[in-house]
């Protein structure tokens, strides 16, 4: 869902969420919880608040928890902390007697919604006709429902920063070449770690509706939709730089979609799932600096004291849309789960679940 639109259908939070204490909010998340059982389910995505992370039954990654939440067949709620792809995710993958609810439809992903479905589907005309149907579509699982299902129609597949290179090695045994949404980072250090060059690749810009290349177009192999997270752009060569000047024995470990340069200069790379692995398996007294979002580099802080880590980016400032999900909102959330004008509830319609189901499991069945 844009970011707009749900700003004008979202249900406001009552005031008295915001005047109770934390005390009185964290009894009711516990009463909720013991009163529901089995019936209430929690996801929260590795980037949410602690004040929220407490009361997750399953944290990971936006995929695992969906898939973790179709596996929870006696969930009837499910209460997704994260952010409104993820949600959606849960939706196609639950079962119809499973409901799911994103506490603050306000929740969103700045790069989901840099790829609409109107854009994709002009894109793909444009691109049919320059290119033929020499091209498989695959999408980054941070991208909207309607996404999900247009690749599925096209024979494409979604892609996790996990299996990102296992399933692009799959589409070129598919098609000549790739149409990657809506990531460009995550889709450039894909290809260029499987041995494409930097001069196959294009960008296709959805504002102006052109494909910015400089060559002969037959060359291309991947198109590169111009979108990016706002986090992880945002760590930059020089705070490479600045980290190997401070710090010579400190490892750089950065997500796959930070800028090229980025990834290229770090000792390592890798998914959020990756990351903490790396953190959680790495040797007393060893030195990170870690370009991920704040929330989660500060969890790691906490949970390793015996090791030295700070963010690659001092300046780095958390996920705002993950941020909205709060422990307000999670009580409102909670206490609303079964009222009749409950405008929290994330439902894809069936036409967009089904073809998006398609490409969800084709990642899956290959990956």
């Amino acid at each position: 869902m844009n970011i707009l639109a749900s700003l004008q259908t979202n249900q406001m939070i009552p005031e008295k969420y915001k005047q109770m204490s934390r005390e009185e909010l964290e009894a009711r998340v516990f009463e909720v919880k013991n009163k529901l059982g089995s019936r209430l389910f929690i996801p929260g995505h590795h980037y949410q608040k602690d004040e929220v992370i407490q009361f997750a039954d399953a944290t990971g990654d936006s995929l695992k928890l969906a898939q973790v939440s179709a596996e929870n067949t006696d969930a009837e709620f499910i209460v997704f902390c994260g952010v409104h792809f993820m949600a959606e995710t849960a939706d196609i993958l639950t079962s119809e007697k499973q409901k799911v609810f994103l506490p603050d439809m306000r929740a969103g992903c700045s790069m989901a919604d840099m790829a609409d479905i109107q854009q994709t589907e002009r894109a793909w005309e444009m691109l049919q006709g320059i290119f033929g149907d020499t091209i498989l579509p695959l999408t980054y699982v941070n991208s909207t429902a309607a996404i999900k299902s247009f690749v599925g129609a096209n024979g494409g597949a979604t892609v996790t920063s996990s299996n990102a290179e296992t399933m692009v090695k799959w589409a070129f045994d598919q098609k000549e070449r790739i149409l990657f949404l809506p990531d460009q980072h995550l889709g450039r250090n894909t290809a260029a770690d499987l041995g494409i060059g930097l001069d196959e690749m294009a960008i296709w810009n959805p504002i102006s509706h052109t494909l910015e290349y400089e060559g002969v177009v037959s060359r291309i192999k991947v198109i590169l939709w111009k979108g990016h997270c706002s986090v992880h752009e945002n760590f930059t060569v020089k705070n490479v730089i600045d980290i190997r000047y401070q710090y010579p024995d400190m490892k750089i470990i950065v997500h796959p979609e930070c800028r090229r340069e980025v990834v290229e200069l770090a000792d390592m790379a890798g998914s959020t799932s990756y990351i903490i692995n790396a953190i959680e398996t790495a040797e007393p007294g060893s030195k990170w600096a870690i370009g991920t979002e704040m929330n989660l580099v500060k969890r790691l802080i906490k949970n390793h004291p015996e090791q030295q880590i700070l963010s690659l980016n001092p300046h780095m400032c958390p996920c705002l849309t993950m941020n909205r999900i709060d422990l307000p909102h999670l009580v409102w959330s909670l206490d609303t789960l079964e009222d009749e004008n409950n405008q929290n509830i994330i439902k894809v319609s069936d036409e967009i679940a089904e073809n998006a189901k398609v490409a969800l499991e084709k990642m899956l069945l290959h990956s």
